[in-house]
């Protein structure tokens, strides 16, 4: 009788969910998500436009960090930095293409101390850089100690490049072009990503096995690409986009001001073009958002949210117009801000906005303390597990970023922290020193440079002070760390072109 009510219970289960009982574990999983160039438009962040139904319901579920930024508003480098747990200055990784072991060789990656504890190591799609969409379908900028396995999905917006619509005759991973594609969402990359991943979930469920599963999505990086539903949800009418002058950049230090005109083409667009662009940018996102929807639904369906915990980000923010800019690469917070939502059976506090800043390089510590495991020594993130509990904790007071502008032979260095009201931004160019200070309390959107105001010379006073602190920290070795190696070479990749649509 008991063998013929566990099949019948066993049937009844796979019926409904399509797939078996897990194997349950009393250790924690971790599934691990993070999208290419996400910014905050989203509705968990009071985005109002934004159509992201299963990343808001996400952040209902657990737990939503409002002030969360990277530590370096490039991909490369903040994949680098986000895996190791350490600063850009710690890693000697600022730019694209480079490999982590060619800075720092005897660095313990997160997904390799996965594999040092007997978890299975696991990745599906772009976790480190990968040229995007150049290096879709191959392993990038991969670091092979980090994986068990790995999965290079290659889709129809990869067999399709050809149909993009730009704004250059020719076209690259970093120019702004976008395409509404016919067919499913499975024959995108970022599908077949899902699918493979909701793949290894079955697989985990059955086999029991522990694992540290990361998932990362190609969109909405550009080209902005996502099945023509996707743009149906949304209107060209939905969207304003900021207009900026060139007066504007004369009250910035001269490294902000080329960091925000980096890119002519991008610079005084149509407005309807612009409004047509930000649309294909929520089209995406909105399509990323279902992907990602069809992984936590075949996570629960297995039965594996009951000992996963879930953190989701993005590598840095992005630009839609702001100060006149589209992309990264700038200190301003629409280039340093990401969203980060950690949900599982861990997280007590669900449901709450963390409003203190955090930053990306917390979640190696973190996803430590989760499941358990000694934090490596040389890491420099902070455990963000106190907000599990309860939301009056002060983890950190300031989120720091760094960023490099390169000036005809020079290159400006540049240093920001957002508490919980301000931004100071320091650049030092031509052996001089010069600032930018936001209070976010009257001006969110970071426009008046208060550095130069007398009403506000003793907030600057002091937060040059602190980030004078974090500096000196973020450079410092850390104990335990090897061999860190100074002006490490990008490998060589011969100039590759996207054709545009004739």
């Amino acid at each position: 009788m008991k063998l013929l009510k566990f099949i019948f219970f066993t049937l009844l289960f796979i019926s409904v969910t399509g797939s078996k009982p897990s194997k349950q574990s009393n250790k924690m999983n971790v599934l691990f998500i993070i999208a290419d160039d996400l910014n905050c438009a989203l509705g968990a962040y009071g985005d109002p436009i934004a159509i992201t139904p299963n990343i808001d319901k996400l952040a209902k579920e657990g737990l939503l960090f409002s002030n969360t930024h990277v530590q370096y508003p490039l991909c490369g480098p903040s994949r680098v930095s986000l895996m190791t747990g350490l600063y850009p200055d710690q890693t000697k990784s600022k730019k694209l293409r480079l490999y982590v072991r060619q800075t720092i060789p005897n660095v313990i990656t997160l997904g390799q101390k996965f594999r040092m504890e007997n978890y299975h190591s696991v990745r599906v799609g772009k976790i480190y850089h990968y040229h995007n969409p150049r290096d879709i379908g191959t392993a990038g900028h991969d670091d092979s100690y980090t994986w068990d396995r790995t999965v290079n999905p290659y889709g129809r917006d990869k067999l399709e490049e050809h149909k993009l619509i730009g704004l250059k005759p020719k076209l690259d991973g970093g120019t702004l072009s976008w395409f509404q594609a016919e067919g499913t969402d499975e024959e995108q990359t970022d599908g077949i990503g899902a699918t493979e991943t909701i793949g290894f979930l079955d697989e985990f469920s059955q086999s029991g096995e522990n694992f540290f599963l990361a998932y990362g999505l190609y969109r909405p990086h550009v080209p902005f690409v996502a099945p023509k539903k996707y743009f149906d949800l949304y209107d060209n009418t939905d969207f304003t986009v900021s207009q900026s002058n060139d007066d504007y950049l004369n009250t910035i230090p001269e490294p902000a001001a080329i960091s925000v005109r980096s890119k002519k083409e991008q610079v005084n667009l149509d407005p309807d073009l612009a409004k047509d662009i930000k649309l294909a940018y929520y089209a995406t996102t909105s399509f990323m958002d279902a992907q990602i929807g069809r992984v936590l639904d075949k996570l629960k369906a297995t039965g594996l949210d009951k000992n996963t915990i879930v953190v989701f980000t993005s590598d840095h923010g992005y630009h839609l117009g702001e100060h006149g800019h589209w992309q990264k690469q700038t200190l301003f917070e629409a280039a340093t801000r990401v969203p980060l939502i950690i949900s599982g059976p861990s997280v007590k506090n669900i449901n709450q906005v963390i409003d203190s800043p955090v930053e990306l390089v917390d979640l190696y510590p973190t996803i430590m303390d989760v499941v358990d495991f000694q934090t490596p020594s040389f890491v420099s993130g902070k455990s963000l597990v106190p907000y599990f509990e309860k939301s009056d904790v002060v983890v950190r007071t300031s989120a720091l970023t760094e960023l490099q502008v390169a000036i005809k032979n020079k290159t400006a260095q540049g240093y920001g922290i957002q508490t919980n009201r301000y931004r100071l931004n320091q650049w030092y160019y031509k052996e001089n020193l010069s600032y930018e200070l936001y209070d976010h309390q009257y001006d969110k959107y970071e426009l008046e440079n208060l550095a130069n105001n007398i009403n506000y010379f003793s907030i600057k006073d002091s937060l040059a002070a602190v980030l004078k602190s974090r500096i000196s920290e973020a450079r410092a070795k850390p104990v335990g760390l090897g061999k860190q190696i100074n002006n490490a070479m990008p490998s060589f990749e011969p100039k590759r072109f996207y054709p545009k649509q004739k």
